[in-house]
Parts: C-alpha cells; structure tokens; sequence
C-alpha cells in the first residue's frame, strides 16, 4: 500500500475526469441519458458458447463474433457497449491468456462495432475477502489495479464495476480505478430478493458508501426483475447526489428444452423501466436474460428526452457494511468511547500483547449497550499504530455491525484503517493547523470519510466559544476547498475539565451553539473530560451531557453502559422527537422507579470489559455476540460439570439454532453468522479434544463443490466455513469439478449429502448432469444446490433435494438430513 505521500491520497473530484465528449460529460451531470447494452452471456449462449467455457477468451479467439454481438446492441440504440471482460481478472484467466490481452482484445471488438462509448467491465475478484475468507484488501486491489490498466491502455472511455456484493471487495475496486486511471466511474452493487447483499448491505448504505468515494455513477445490476429493483433503486435516489443506473434482469430464469429463458419480455421490460426513468434514473441498461430487443424499447423511450433535476438531501452520515447512522434535525447519535487506552491500563495491555479478544468483547459490550458508533484508538508510542488500527478494523467489523470513528493523531495510521474500512467511516481528527489540513483532509477526501475537526491550532486551545468557533470555521472553510462537503463535517469544541478550567465550560458551550447555527455542521464533544478531578464524575458528566444537547451537540463521546448516560440519552430522543411516540423510552422504563437518594450504575471498572444487561457469560451469549476468544474457557467450565453430548445438545446446538433464527429474520447478517459459527466451532474444539473415544457422537459428512464449468466459488466456500463451524466434517472439492469425482468421493467416504454451488447460468445444465450421475451411482445419497442463478424453481428442475438460498439454509438442511 502506498503512502500519501506517493501520491494515493490526492483529491479527485467527481469533474475531474477524461470524459470523451461533451455528451458524456452531460450524462455524468446527470442532464442526459446514456443506454448500455444488454447481456452478453444471454447472446453467446443462444449462439451456442459450449458450458464452461470462459466466454472472455472469445475475444481472442472469435473476435469476429463478439464484435457482431456488439453491433447488434449498437444497432438496437445502446450508446454504451460493456466490453467482453466480466471476468478477465488474473484470478479467474490463470494460464488461460493475460489481463492486458484479453481487455485489448475486447475493446478493439467494442469499438469495431461502432459503439460510442466503450465501458470497460471489471466483475467480481470470485474470491472472499477477509476476514470471512482468505483474500486480502491489497490482493483484491492489485487484481482490479491490473484490469483498470488495462482498460485504459486499451482506449476504454469509462470504468463500469458490476455486480458486486462485498461492499468491501467494490471499494478495492473503486479505489483502483482512481488510483490507477482519470476514466469515469460506474459502479453497481448486486441485491437479493430481501433487498440487502449477501453481506447485508442496503441499497441506501451502498449509496452514501459509494457517493462519499467519489464515482461517478452508482446504481444496481443483475439481481431481480426490473419492478423487483424498483424499491431498490428508489432508496439509492433518495441518497445519491450523483446520477444513477439500473440494468435489471429479464426476470427469473428457467430451463425449457436445455435453454435457459427469463420470465419478462421486452414490453413488460420496458414499462417497468419506464417507472425508474420517471423516478430519476438517468443511465439504463439489461443484465441476464436481456437482448437487443429490450435495449431497443430502452433507447427509444429516452429518446430526444432529458432526466429531470434531482434535489437529493444531504444529512450527516456514517455507514458500516450493514448499518448507517444518518442524523437529522436534533437527532443524536452515541460514540463509544471505550476502545480508547488514554487511561485504561487493561486494554492497554490488550493492546501491547494483541489480545485483540479483549478489545472485540469491548466492541460486542458497547454495541449491545445501545452505541451507534464506535471509537476506535490504538495510540500507544511502543506498538505499530498503523498496523494495529488496520487489525483492530478487520475484526471488529466481524463482530459489530456499528459505523466506526478511526481515531488517531498519526495521519498515515488513519489512512491505513481507513483504507480498508467496509462503509463510510469518521476519521478523528484533524485540526487548525494547516500541517493537519494538508495531511488529514485529503485522506477523508479520498477514501469518502466523515472528519471531526478540532477547535484548536498553533496557538492551541482557545478559551472562548467565539475563538473555538473562528478555527471551526477555517477548518470548514478548509474542507470544501478539498471538496468535502460541511455534511461531512462534525466539529469538537475540546471539553476541558471543569476542576481546572472551569470559566471555559460555558465557553465550550456556546461554542458548539455558534458551530451549529452559523456554519450548520454537526458537533461532537469528549464529556466524560469534563469531571476529571471531581467525585462522584457521573453526576457532573450527565448534568454537562444535558446542557450539551441543548446547546446543539450531536454525538458525544462517552461510555455507552454508564446508566447516567444512557439515561440522559434516552430522554433527549424524546425530547427532540427523535425517539418517535416515546416507544424505546417507554419500552425500556415503564414499570421502573427512582430509589430515593439512589446514584445510577457507575460506568464499569477501568481494568474491566464494559458489560451490558444481556451479557450473562453464557455459553449462549457467548456464541450469539461472536466471542470466540472466551469459548474456551466456558466450554471446560461446562464440561466439569456436564457430559460432552449435553453441552452440544443443550448449548451449543440452541444457540446456533437461535442465531440462524436471528439471520433468517434480517437481525444478523453473514458477518455475524460466521462470527457466531466461529465461536460454536471454538466449544466443539475443546469438547473433541476432552472426549474419549466414542463420548461425542459424529454430526455427519458432507461434500460441496462448484459444478464442472464454473470457476465461482465464493458462495461454496461460505457453505463449507459454516458447515465446518457447525461440527460437520466437510469435503470441499473445489471449482470446476467434474461430475465423477463428485461421485467417487460420495462413495469413498459414505457421504449422504451432497452440495453444488453454479454462478453461471451456462453451467446450470452440468449440475443437472451431476445430479444424474449421483442418482445412478449414489442414489441414497441427497443434494442441496445453490448459487445467484438458482431459486426453487430451477433447483426442481435439475433434479435436487434441497434449494438452500444461503449458508445457513444450508446448515438446516443438513440437521434435517443427517439427523444432527
């Protein structure tokens, strides 16, 4: 990774990119109308592309006939062709033929057929990134870097990055082609029938994502028929301040006589179509299952016609892959402050020794607690920060859905967390000395982040509200010159401890007063600082707390399980209306009373995890908040007084049962559910390790593969961690397996369950002949298939058991089959 000072970090605003025409540059305006083609799977099978084949490689070898496909969209009216490349990476290609080749050869066959314009199409790595699979942030990057490159050596006129689920594994790509290209930026994510990623992503959180990284448009592809995406597309207009696209599929696919065919036709396409074009959608297209036929009704609806304008509200934002924090009005938001070793002497030992357990069960506390952001510091002079900061981002996201603020004073350690952040994360912080603008500023500007700024400078901190508020202003001022919008911007007016200074409490104050109503930014403020010195600090921190909301901050910093706290916070949402009815109030006081003379719940002990009111030690909450790090111990302690088969059947199974009950509702996400699979796993680890020979009974054996053909095998590979986690003995053979290797594994191992994974519809039918084999040579045997092209419909037709629409569908399937 390169530091700022080699140049990544530089600012790139949205007009600041090689557009070919004036046209173009209208469209990335948002003030014309571009149409893309369709499907080029769809075309190349219906010209009889064998399964498997790498339909990449065809523009080497029958360029002929890609450019005739091209030409035919270009004929239809498409003003953009996507380039033959969705999986030209040097992962996927392997010996097969060179990224650089394969992405010239493309663009010549796209530019032959006339096009306007040539996007360059740059898929999905098909690996995992981590930490719930084994590719790294840098991998990925330097896979995507390498066919940005070659896109715009080859004469690309803009990037489109399609199809992406990971808003993590987009963000390496959106990075790359900044990084590595000036070329325009089009980037679509991928959603399910429940509206969110595989990784629980929201159209909403992948919009103010991917508007804060700068592209220049962003929208949605694949996944669903056009009236399907309609609701997804509607919450990414509400957000994006950029224009938006949408290339839907031709509705559902199925087989009829060995073809695949999609459910929606041209005209119902098209009338569907036309409801997002009326919404606002300014760039359209097809995805699966779409033909010159559909693009043709497209180009024709938007002919001679200009989208209308868009006023798109900006509040303050901050996202995580799975959740976002929007704040309007008087709405607040709480900042955990308890990864922060300024006065915590245990997790300062966490931190000098990586016993990163202790800081994630800090994180699950804080998030259990009721905080919607966590803080997130590694300062300490005798570590490497930097390193620290990126570790500590990685698994904390895989255990907290929570937005996080990257905290710390050393510029190229908040580069480096930020960098590979999963969201829009708040960076704290930089200040009024110009050395902090120049170093900070393009850094949040770059990687799409929210900034506090500080209200002090060279002169340090002043001690008044007018002066805390004149380098608030300069900070501000700052910013937009960077292009960093003031919705991007919160300012900390530096709490002081009363004890010693405490004429510059009321200053701080009418500080924050004058931020808010002169330059209209959000606040932030440390309040805990504001007791040091005095007893009883709870009182005095939730008194401050009180005056603070009603002087206009927005996110105070503070500890989310001190009673006080939460109290004060609870009433202000109340109070500013942000708490709608009093419902969570009253939810969580009505039937409580005040003891007379009583003194809230201190905050929890310095050298001790913060714990919440759910958080009773159990095997059970240990496993449904992730904390694999304490299996260990509680799984012996279980074991003392209990025989291995109970504590499976009675602990670890309910509470793996509980957590897929939590996914299935839309509570948790993948991200939680490994990380819980990952804890039942430590337990089933340390009772195999205890147990004699025949005191645990075996849970069953299963194989899964990629059929024969398909090289994709993200969802495979997901399958195989959790069945693993589960206690199932798992058989991963891989991708593009052949049919009879399926089968002699089968009959090896005596395995009665069988999973097979396909990506692309041309290789569906090889997991037909998959299942027939297995049938013939194995029939006792069952089988449960899934993959992006699959749904019940098409896993009945190719003769499978069981359709398992996600990994922990899958591991239902499995109890059900194997009994366990």
């Amino acid at each position: 990774m390169l530091a700022i000072t080699d140049g990544i970090a530089k600012v790139r605003n949205r007009d600041q990119v090689r557009t070919k025409d004036e046209y173009l540059a209208a469209v990335l305006r948002g003030e014309a109308y571009l149409v893309f083609d369709g499907a080029m799977g769809t075309m190349l099978q219906a010209s009889g592309m064998e399964a498997g084949e790498l339909p990449e490689l065809l523009c080497l070898t029958d360029p002929a006939g890609v450019t005739a496909i091209h030409r035919q969209y270009v004929e239809a009216g498409s003003q953009a062709i996507t380039t033959n490349t969705f999986g030209a990476n040097a992962r996927k290609l392997g010996d097969a033929a060179t990224v650089e080749d394969v992405f010239a050869a493309a663009v010549a066959c796209a530019r032959e057929s006339g096009a306007r314009y040539v996007a360059g199409d740059i898929g999905p790595t098909g690996g995992l990134l981590e930490p719930l699979g084994t590719m790294s942030f840098d991998e990925a990057y330097d896979l995507f870097a390498q066919e940005v490159r070659a896109a715009d050596a080859a004469g690309a006129d803009l990037l489109v990055i399609e199809t992406m689920a990971d808003l993590l594994e987009m963000k390496a790509a959106v990075l790359a082609a900044k990084e590595n290209s000036d070329l325009p930026i089009f980037a679509t994510m991928t959603f399910g029938e429940d509206g969110r990623t595989f990784l629980g992503t929201s159209p909403r959180i992948a919009a103010l994502t991917l508007d804060a990284l700068g592209v220049n448009v962003l929208g949605v592809n694949c996944s669903l028929g056009p009236s399907d995406l309609q609701p997804i597309v509607s919450a990414m207009l509400e957000t994006a301040t950029c224009p938006v696209m949408a290339q839907a599929n031709a509705g559902l696919p199925s087989v009829v006589d060995g073809h695949t065919v999609y459910s929606i036709m041209p005209d119902e396409y098209a009338n569907a179509v036309q409801a997002m074009v009326d919404e606002g959608v300014s760039v359209i297209g097809g995805c699966c299952g779409t033909n010159p036929d559909y693009i043709r009704q497209l180009a024709a609806m938007v002919e001679g016609n200009r989208p209308p304008h868009r006023e798109v509200e900006t509040p303050f934002s901050l996202t995580s892959a799975q959740n976002a924090v929007v704040l309007r009005g008087r709405e607040v938001a709480v900042i955990g402050e308890r990864i922060n070793p300024t006065g915590k002497k245990r997790l300062k030992e966490a931190l000098r020794t990586k016993d990163y357990n202790y800081v994630l069960n800090e994180a699950i506390s804080q998030t259990e607690a009721g905080a919607d952001v966590l803080d997130v510091n590694a300062g300490l002079p005798e570590i490497d920060e930097a390193a620290t900061l990126v570790t500590l981002v990685g698994q904390i996201q895989g255990v907290s859905g929570l937005p996080l603020q990257i905290d710390s004073a050393d510029p190229a350690a908040v580069e480096a967390a930020v960098r590979v952040y999963s969201g829009k994360p708040l960076i704290n912080s930089v200040n009024g000395k110009q050395e902090s603008l120049d170093a900070v500023l393009p850094v949040a500007k770059h990687y799409g982040c929210a900034v506090v700024g500080l209200t002090l400078d060279e002169n340090g901190i002043p001690p008044t509200g007018e002066e805390r508020f004149a380098i608030a202003a300069r900070i501000v001022e700052a910013a937009e010159a960077y292009g960093i919008p003031r919705s991007h911007v919160a300012i900390d007016c530096l709490v002081m401890a009363a004890s010693t200074n405490q004429q510059e409490v009321v200053e701080i104050l009418k500080g924050v007063t004058l931020v808010k109503e002169r330059l209209g930014v959000r606040t932030v403020l440390g309040v805990s600082n504001v007791s040091f010195g005095l007893p009883l600090r709870e009182i005095v921190n939730a008194t401050f707390l009180s005056a603070a909301f009603a002087a206009g901050l927005d996110m105070p910093i503070l500890n989310p399980m001190a009673t006080r706290y939460k109290e004060v916070v609870d009433t202000w949402r109340v109070l500013c209306a942000q708490d709608e009815g009093a419902a969570g109030y009253i939810a969580e006081y009505a039937g409580k009373t005040l003891d007379a003379g009583a003194v809230a719940q201190a905050p929890a002990a310095e050298g001790a995890p913060g714990s919440s009111a759910e958080d009773d030690g159990s095997i059970r909450h240990l496993i449904i908040t992730g904390r694999k790090g304490d299996m260990v111990q509680a799984t012996q302690a279980l074991l003392a007084d209990h025989d291995a088969m109970e504590v499976i059947n009675e602990h670890l199974i309910p509470a793996l049962d509980e957590v897929g009950a939590l996914f299935e509702k839309g509570t948790f996400f993948l991200p939680q559910l490994m990380a819980s699979a990952e804890a039942a796993k430590a337990g089933f680890d340390v009772i195999r390790s205890n147990a004699s020979e025949g005191d645990v009974d075996e849970k069953g054996s299963v194989a899964v593969a990629t059929v024969k053909g398909d090289i994709h095998d993200i969802g495979k590979n997901i399958v195989r961690m959790l069945l693993e986690n589960y206690g199932y003995r798992v058989y991963d053979l891989g991708r593009d397996v052949d049919p009879e290797l399926i089968v002699q594994t089968v009959q090896e191992h005596d395995i009665k369950l069988v999973g097979l994974s396909a990506l692309m519809t041309t290789t569906v039918h090889n997991m037909e002949e998959a299942i027939k084999l297995l049938r013939e040579k194995a029939p006792d045997v069952k089988v449960m298939v899934g993959g992006a092209v699959l749904n019940p419909e098409y896993a009945r037709m190719v003769g499978a058991d069981f359709y398992a629409k996600d990994a922990a569908e899958s591991a239902r399937i499995a109890g059900e089959v194997l009994g366990s």
